[in-house]
């Protein structure tokens, strides 16, 4: 490694005595914001900046001439110190933001990176060693003190999604008191839908209280433990119906995840409500591709067919304008393809070319 080194040319060489450029030498050390040693072969001290005075509370006498690790009666005998000045300088020649951590007795505890460089002079001179220390002992209390503050966040956003699901629980508790007691079958009915989203609700956040405010998750696994609660929630024994999940490999944002579990929701709901009047069997298919930040959800169904409900300009139902307020809020557009043989409902936030399966 090629070493710097200082010339008896400009701008010392235009000093006549020696005493004239270590005056100059010294107003440049004093100059440097940062606390500097100047050390010699032997780590005595043969010059101190202003600032290295100033920051730790000492005076030139009891600087200049002395061992560094014996400055501060013995303060700065630090071990990191010794390994850098005797073992990885004479090795390496420099070394770079050298992190350590002190209590001095004047000023209390610090954490210092050490910047440190050996420089060769032309001729006889031995060579010397610039220490430059960066107290940055508040920028690591500024960084713990937010490191505790999101620790803190993470929780208390965990202790809120935690009440949360329990409130969720005892809505659709109550829900499912009331439906035992009205007489109305259209409200009995209203109640079930109710009781049905408050539980979807429920599940989505269940998946996604462990992840952390827009922290990527894998989208296979999250829409899977998704739709096996809302298999087990809303199909039931007696209807041949079967919820299958084709998610290629790929990761989202838990904040989306919240809108698009929301709309699976949704359309797997009204697929089980109208898809299937009548039927012996069916199949409801829910896919996911992810491809950066484009993304396209499909869910299919191979009943009957149904009406444009969500696409069209009628008055739509509670779910159509439930998935089309979330698509908005996302950016993404709704398409509807309806036939005889069964509904796809694509929501839509890309450009590829989908591959996604649909409802045999």
């Amino acid at each position: 490694m090629e070493q710097p080194y200082f010339t008896q040319s400009q701008p010392f060489g235009r000093y006549k005595s020696v005493e004239d450029a270590c005056t100059f030498a010294q107003a440049i050390v004093d100059t440097i914001r940062e606390p500097l040693l100047v050390l010699d072969e032997e780590l005595r001290v043969l010059a101190a900046s202003r600032s290295f005075y100033s920051t730790f509370h000492v005076d030139r006498k009891a600087t200049e001439g002395q061992m560094i690790y014996a400055l501060g009666d013995g303060q700065w005998d630090i071990p990191e110190l010794r390994l850098l000045l005797e073992r990885i300088i004479p090795e390496q020649g420099v070394m770079d933001s050298y992190e350590i951590e002190r209590e001095f007795q004047e000023i209390g505890h610090r954490t210092m990176l050490l910047n440190a460089r050996k420089t060769f002079h032309k001729g006889a001179s031995p060579p010397t060693i610039l220490l430059a220390i960066e107290d940055v002992s508040e920028r690591r209390a500024s960084e713990r003190a937010m490191q505790r503050l999101l620790e803190q966040k993470d929780t208390l956003l965990r202790e809120m999604s935690h009440r949360i699901a329990n409130s969720l629980q005892i809505i659709a508790s109550i829900l499912m008191l009331k439906v035992r007691s009205v007489q109305s079958d259209e409200t009995r009915q209203l109640l079930h839908d109710v009781h049905r989203r408050v539980l979807s609700v429920a599940s989505v956040q269940q998946h996604l209280q462990t992840s952390a405010l827009d922290e990527d998750i894998d989208v296979a696994s999250y829409l899977t433990k998704l739709c096996e609660a809302l298999r087990g929630s809303m199909i039931t024994e007696t209807q041949p119906i079967s919820l299958r999940v084709a998610v290629a490999s790929g990761a989202i944002s838990s904040s989306h995840a919240v809108s698009l579990g929301l709309i699976v929701t949704e359309l797997v709901i009204n697929a089980l409500k109208h898809a299937f009047l009548n039927m012996q069997s069916g199949e409801i298919v829910v896919g996911l591709e992810v491809d950066g930040g484009d993304w396209k959800l499909s869910v299919s169904d191979n009943g009957h067919g149904m009406s444009d409900e969500i696409g069209s300009d009628k008055k739509a139902g509670l779910g159509a304008a439930l998935v089309k307020a979330l698509a908005q809020q996302l950016e993404a557009k709704v398409e509807i393809h309806s036939s005889s043989s069964g509904t796809a409902v694509a929501v839509t936030h890309a450009t590829f070319m989908s591959r996604l399966p649909a409802a045999a």
